[in-house]
C-alpha cells in the first residue's frame, strides 16, 4: 500500500509510528492490517452485512459499559451515531483489510474500534486520531477481546446471511412442487444405476427433489440456532477478566435488542472462546445443502441429454451457445454451475473442519479462515440458488411423446406383471424382449398371458407408480 506522506496523519501503535492517509476513518492497526496481508484480494467489505455486525456489536458493548457504570455517558453520546451509521451500511470503504489475516481477527477488531473511533470524534468536532478524546482501546474495546467480538461478528453475519439462503431454498423448493403438480399425472420409467427400473411419473420425481430441499430447510434451521450461542463478556479466553460485573447479562440484552435477534451467552465461556463447534455444525449443513443441489443438478443434466442420443425426457432452457466448434450445440450451463458452486462449498466445509480442529488451546486462532469459508459458502448457494430456480427450473418442460415411447419399449416394466405372472416368467419375457428387440407388452399379448382387462389394470399409473395425489395436495 503507497501512501502520499503529503496527504498522511501519524499515528502509533505498540510497533511504533506509521503513516496513515488523511481522509481514513481507520488508524494504525488497520494499516498494518492492510499492509500484512495482501493476499487473496477479498476484503472485510466485500461482505456489508459483516460491517454492519460490527456496528451492532460495539453499540451493544458501549451501552452494556454505560450500563453498568463504566463508560461515561457523554462518550456513549459521541460512540452511538458512529456505530448507528455502520448499521445503515457507511463507510465501507474503511474496511480493506483482507479476510485471510492472521491474528484471529484483531486486526478486523481494532479496524471497526478505529473506524467508529475516528467517525465519533469527526462528528463531535475533534480531529481524527484524538484519541484522548475518544479511544479506539479504552473506550470502543471496553471490557471486551477481540476472543469475544470477533466470533460473535462472524455469528451474526452468518445469521443474517442465513435468512437469505433460506429464503432462495424455499423458492427452489416450490418451484420443483410447481414442476410436479404440474407433471403429477405424466407415467416415465424410473431408473436405478442408470438401468430401467419401474415406473413413476414424472411429477412424483419433481416432487422428490422438492423434498430432498425441504430436508436441508430443516437441517439448516437446526445448525443456525447453534450460531445464537455466544461468549460476550468472555474477553481473552472466557475467564471474564478486566470485564465488570453485569456487563455480560446487559451486553446479550442490548445485543438483542438492536439485531432483533435472541442470542444467549454461553454457561463455559473458556469451551465457547476455544472451539468452533457452532461454525463445524453449520457449515456441515452447508456441505449437505450442496450434495442435494450436485445430486438435482446432475440428474437434470442425465435426463436432459440428447438430443438424439440421450435420455432426452426433459428441455432446459437454452441460455447460450454450447461450443466453438460445434454448431447447434447447447450445453447445460446452469445445472453445471450449480454443480460447481456445490463442489467449492463441500470444499470449504473441509476447510472449515481443519481449522477447527488445529485451534490451540484457549483460542483458535485460524477462526478467519473458518469465517471466510461459510461467508462464502453462504453467498455462492445464495446467488446459485437463485441462478438455478430462475434461469432454469422455472422453465423446465419435458417430452412427453419420449416417456411414452419409453415405457413402450422398456424391459423394466415387466416387474410390475410380477404378482401376476410370477418373477420366472418375468425372467423369461425379459431375455426375449432383449433378443427380438419386442416391447413387454407385445409378447404378454402375443402369449395371452393376461387379457386386456388385465393389462389395462395391472398398467394404470396409480398401480405401476403407487401415485397418491392427496400427499402433494397442500405443497
Amino acid at each position: 500500500m503507497v501512501i502520499n506522506a503529503q496527504n498522511t496523519r501519524t499515528e502509533t501503535d505498540l510497533i511504533g509510528e506509521i503513516k496513515v492517509p488523511a481522509d481514513a476513518y481507520y488508524g494504525a492497526q488497520a494499516a498494518r492490517g492492510m499492509e500484512n496481508f495482501q493476499i487473496s484480494g477479498q476484503y472485510n467489505n466485500d461482505y456489508p452485512d459483516y460491517m454492519k455486525a460490527w456496528g451492532m456489536i460495539k453499540l451493544a458493548c458501549a451501552r452494556a459499559n454505560t450500563e453498568v457504570g463504566e463508560m461515561q455517558a457523554s462518550k456513549l453520546k459521541m460512540i452511538e451515531p458512529a456505530c448507528m451509521e455502520l448499521i445503515e451500511g457507511k463507510y465501507l470503504d474503511q474496511f480493506r483489510i483482507d479476510l485471510y489475516q492472521g491474528g484471529a481477527g484483531t486486526s478486523t477488531n481494532m479496524n471497526a474500534n478505529e473506524v467508529i473511533a475516528n467517525v465519533a470524534l469527526v462528528k463531535a468536532g475533534f480531529k481524527k486520531g484524538q484519541y484522548d478524546k475518544i479511544s479506539p482501546n479504552d473506550d470502543l474495546n471496553m471490557s471486551q477481546s477481540t476472543n469475544d467480538t470477533y466470533p460473535t461478528s462472524l455469528k451474526l453475519t452468518m445469521i443474517m446471511h442465513n435468512e437469505k439462503l433460506k429464503q432462495e431454498l424455499v423458492l427452489l423448493a416450490k418451484s420443483f412442487r410447481t414442476l410436479g403438480n404440474k407433471y403429477i399425472d405424466v407415467v416415465k420409467m424410473g431408473r436405478t444405476e442408470f438401468q430401467d427400473a419401474v415406473p413413476m411419473t414424472v411429477g412424483q420425481e419433481f416432487h422428490s427433489y422438492a423434498t430432498m430441499l425441504e430436508w436441508n430447510i430443516e437441517s439448516l434451521d437446526f445448525a443456525n440456532k447453534s450460531l445464537f450461542t455466544l461468549n460476550m463478556g468472555g474477553t481473552a479466553i472466557g475467564t471474564g477478566l478486566n470485564a465488570p460485573k453485569g456487563y455480560d447479562v446487559a451486553v446479550i440484552k442490548h445485543l438483542n435488542k438492536i439485531s432483533g435477534y435472541q442470542f444467549v451467552n454461553c454457561d463455559d465461556m473458556i469451551a465457547a472462546t476455544s472451539s468452533l463447534h457452532e461454525f463445524v455444525l453449520y457449515s456441515s449443513a452447508l456441505k449437505t445443502l450442496a450434495t442435494t443441489l450436485s445430486k438435482i443438478s446432475n440428474d437434470l443434466i442425465i435426463l436432459s441429454s440428447g438430443p438424439r442420443n440421450g435420455l432426452y425426457e426433459i428441455n432446459l432452457p437454452p441460455r447460450q451457445p454450447g461450443s466453438s466448434i460445434m454448431p447447434g450445440k447447447v450445453n447445460p450451463v446452469i445445472p453445471e454451475l450449480m454443480a460447481l458452486i456445490s463442489y467449492r462449498v463441500m470444499g470449504n466445509d473441509v476447510t472449515v473442519n481443519f481449522a477447527a480442529s488445529d485451534g490451540d488451546l484457549q483460542l483458535n486462532a485460524y477462526e478467519p479462515v473458518a469465517g471466510l469459508a461459510v461467508f462464502e459458502s453462504q453467498k455462492l448457494l445464495t446467488n446459485g440458488m437463485k441462478a438455478f430456480r430462475v434461469q432454469c427450473v422455472d422453465g423446465i418442460t419435458i417430452n412427453e411423446k419420449v416417456d411414452a415411447r419409453n415405457l413402450e419399449i422398456t424391459i423394466g416394466i415387466v416387474t410390475a406383471l410380477n404378482p401376476k405372472l410370477g418373477h420366472h416368467v418375468g425372467d423369461e419375457l425379459a431375455k426375449e424382449a432383449m433378443a427380438t428387440g419386442k416391447g413387454i407388452i407385445e409378447l404378454v399379448r402375443e402369449k395371452k398371458l393376461l387379457t386386456e382387462a388385465e393389462i389395462k389394470d395391472i398398467l394404470s399409473p396409480e398401480k405401476m407408480t403407487g401415485l397418491d395425489k392427496s400427499k402433494y395436495k397442500n405443497k
